[in-house]
């Protein structure tokens, strides 16, 4: 598989979950279940401060029954399953779309602050209600008109997801992007 571009639908057992590990084991359908930490759960995020984060069990967070859409987050390896994370990311040529996540950054490979500053200007223009951006890298030099492809190709990617999610029953992959000849 390709990191960052696998998308499961997963169904939470009881047995799966591990609040001793804070984590649980998800059946993507693949020969070894995958390890979902509690840190890469999204809701994870919305707890305040530090100190309540690392107390909030797992099982507050997911229960039994519950269906999470995840994200290979990193290649299944030897003995160990794939890790996948509910925080999800869309990349694309010169855009990641982060459709859960309002935020607005600008890679750090791009050290000019001229640049990243107009890149950050003309992609704000863009950027839809509720979402997250990052500018990559490959950005540098482009303008509007790049991005305004790159946004409608990434928005409509996570609408189908969300369809297919949506019409699909746990466990399922959901999406896969092409091979590499495809997407070049």
């Amino acid at each position: 598989y390709i990191k960052k571009r696998v998308f499961f639908k997963v169904y939470i057992y009881k047995s799966s979950l591990l609040p001793g590990m804070q984590a649980a084991f998800v059946n993507i359908n693949l020969e070894k279940n995958s390890f979902l930490y509690i840190k890469d759960i999204m809701d994870y995020g919305t707890y305040n401060s530090e100190k309540a984060k690392d107390s909030i069990p797992i099982n507050r967070l997911i229960k039994k029954g519950d269906e999470l859409l995840v994200q290979v987050s990193k290649e299944p390896a030897g003995t160990k399953g794939a890790r996948v994370t509910t925080h999800i990311t869309l990349p694309g040529r010169f855009l990641v779309l982060m459709p859960d996540t309002d935020y607005l950054g600008v890679s750090r490979r791009i050290e000019r602050s001229e640049e990243r500053d107009r890149l950050k200007s003309l992609v704000s223009q863009l950027k839809p209600e509720g979402m997250g951006l990052i500018v990559r890298t490959e950005a540098e030099g482009k303008e509007l008109q790049d991005f305004i492809d790159d946004i409608s190709f990434l928005t409509g990617l996570w609408e189908k997801i969300k369809r297919e999610s949506a019409y699909t029953n746990a466990p399922a992959l959901i999406h896969k992007d092409a091979d590499i000849v495809f997407r070049s």
